[in-house]
Parts: C-alpha cells; structure tokens; sequence
C-alpha cells in the first residue's frame, strides 16, 4: 500500500469538514475522490499534500507517518492545486526553476529535469514565454510539469482540469495515462466531474465529510440495477406523482424527473404515449457514478452542502 489514511477527520469551528475517513491507494493507481462542492474533498486534499494535519487520525505514505514526519512525505509527492500556482510573470522555465530549487536542485541536474518534465508534457517549445500569455491548457501542462520534477512517487490533483475547455481536458488525462503506463506514477485526484471518476481505477464518494463508498466504477454502478429514465417537463412534481406506483419510486431533481426500472424502454414509451404533450424529452440510460451519488445520499451532486470560509479559494 503506498498510501494508507486511517480515520481521518478535520474541523471548522462547529463544522465537521472531515469525519472519520479511512482508505488506501495502491501502487500505479488511479484513485478517484468524488464528492458534491463542500463534501469534503478539498479538506482531504490539504491533509494528503501536508497543507494541514488532520484533526483526528493519520495516515502512512510509503511507510512514513506523515502527520509526524511531514517533510519525508513531501519528498515524494507531486501536487497540482486547482487554484493556479504559476507566477504569470515568470517565464514557464522560470517558474520550474524556482520549484526545483525549494527541492534542492540545482545545475545541470535542474536543468536536465526540466527539460525532460518540458519534453514529456509537451510544452519545452513554450518554455521561455511568460506564463501569463499561455492559454489555459499549456498552463496547467507546466503545473503538472513542476509536479513531477523531484519525480514523486504519487501525484496529487485537485479538481485539475478546472477552466479547462474539453479539448485541454482530454489532453491533460491522456498524458496522465501515459505516465502511469511508463512510469508506475500513482495518481489521486478530486473531482465533481462524471468523465473523470469514470477513468480512475477505484472511486471514493464522499459526501459531508464522510466517505460513502468505495469501489472501482462498474462495482458501484451495479449497485443501482436496472436503467435510468430522465424526463424533462415543466411540470416535474405533478407527472413524477402520477408515474408513481408499485416499485416505482420517481425522485425530482434538477426540474427532471428520475425513474429507476428493469423496464426502461417500455416506461419511456409508456411516458410518451400518456404524457407526450407535457414531456420535453425522455431518456434512458444504464446508472451513471452520479445516479449511485443520488442512491447513495438521496440527492445530487450539484446540490453542495455549505463550505467553510476557511476553505475560500480551494472549495472542492
């Protein structure tokens, strides 16, 4: 196990951001956080990159206690904070220059590395441009360039392709799968985003603080049998009360009507053919890591629970 957390728990004033978490992440791993905004994702975030001791338990990186020995752990951990941490003054060498140096390095060695993290994620012919002039996908290229110069054994990410357009989005996932197939790199990251979660090899839900679930993608999915059915109206609260009967439970959310059958093809034709002119569209669809988010805490994803001020600026 290269990472290990042990009942970890974290408080602002009265609210418990943090409650009692426990998880592990296995070597070459993608491991996926993914939690609703104030579900207590950038909280695990912190603690995992040594930001902030946890308030309750610990946890082991590579065999190290963290919370006792935080600057060993550091030595081997790469962290892309969803804010961004470039100095768009600075030229993109610039920027990983000043990084290498709070590791120890210096010279040739430095620059070699520099050259290679430059190389790898495609951004060497960019190097010598102000960051500030970058587009958003080349600059979080050079985060994640910085991340990896002291070659971490796990790389952290929060919410890393934030203000990403999609194309930027799957460039970035590309390269991070490239490196875990060449390097053994480990990754963690949070996020809110379906795609994403989709693509790590274990989930973690977490949600208020606690964690809800864990398991890869599909052994989470098959928790909730059957298809969803989607139906777009205006008036949601009154066609999910007429849809409703034995073993037939429709839930609002978002202004949609949510469905669960073993039957899906045959209630959306149903839906159509007794409701077709109060009906926008119908859908059906095999569950979806946010329809287990919704059968798992009885709400969305998109409905946040409030987030502390102390968290302003790196909300997760």
């Amino acid at each position: 196990m290269l990472l290990e957390a042990r009942d970890l728990g974290h408080s602002y004033g009265a609210r418990r951001a943090l409650d009692g978490v426990s998880f592990g992440i296995e070597p070459g791993e993608c491991f996926g956080v993914l939690g609703p905004n104030g579900g207590g994702k950038s909280t695990l975030f912190r603690i995992l990159s040594t930001l902030i001791p946890p308030g309750d338990g610990t946890f082991l990186f590579d065999g190290v206690d963290a919370v006792r020995d935080p600057g060993t752990a550091r030595r081997s951990l790469g962290v892309v904070f969803q804010s961004p941490a470039l100095d768009k003054m600075l030229t993109g060498r610039e920027n990983l220059r000043h990084h290498g140096h709070l590791y120890g390095l210096h010279g040739k060695e430095l620059e070699a590395r520099i050259a290679e993290a430059a190389e790898a994620l495609g951004v060497a012919d960019r190097l010598d441009d102000r960051t500030g002039r970058l587009s958003g996908g080349l600059r979080r290229r050079i985060e994640v360039a910085k991340a990896l110069l002291d070659r971490p054994k796990l790389l952290l990410l929060d919410e890393p392709t934030h203000g990403l357009d999609p194309g930027a989005r799957r460039d970035l996932w590309q390269l991070l799968d490239r490196f875990r197939r060449e390097r053994g790199l480990t990754v963690a990251v949070t996020t809110h985003l379906m795609d994403e979660a989709e693509r790590s090899d274990r989930v973690m839900i977490l949600d208020e603080g606690k964690r809800v679930a864990l398991d890869t993608p599909s052994a989470l999915k098959s928790l909730i049998p059957g298809e969803v059915v989607w139906i777009e109206t205006d008036e949601a609260e009154a066609l999910a009360a007429e849809l409703r009967g034995p073993g037939r439970e429709p839930a609002v959310i978002g202004g949609r009507v949510r469905v669960t059958t073993d039957r899906g093809a045959e209630l959306a034709g149903e839906v159509l053919r007794s409701h077709g002119d109060r009906v926008r569209s119908v859908s059906v669809a095999r569950p979806s890591l946010e329809d287990v988010f919704l059968h798992l805490t009885g709400r969305g994803l998109g409905e946040s629970t409030a987030e502390p001020r102390e968290l302003a600026g790196a909300a997760s």
